[in-house]
């Protein structure tokens, strides 16, 4: 098994905490969304894209902005 570099791995447990956070926050702050997206790698986008668009489903009024951030995430 390859050794992850240290800041790799306090990038993963950082972004982890905070996929779990805004997972459980019906309306996550858009601070800690954009914190979560200047960690994001390619390999995170869709499990982020999943929260997000697990929270527009669950609103029957789904917040524009979020709308807009997986939109970004699809282009």
């Amino acid at each position: 098994m390859p050794k992850h570099q240290p800041n790799e791995v306090v990038r993963r447990i950082l972004l982890d905490s905070l996929m779990r956070k805004v997972e459980a926050d019906l309306y996550p702050s858009s601070t800690m969304l954009d914190q979560i997206e200047s960690l994001l790698t390619e390999d995170d986008i869709a499990d982020y894209a999943a929260i997000l668009v697990a929270h527009i489903d669950e609103d029957f009024y789904p917040s524009i902005p979020m709308i807009q951030r997986v939109l970004r995430l699809a282009a």
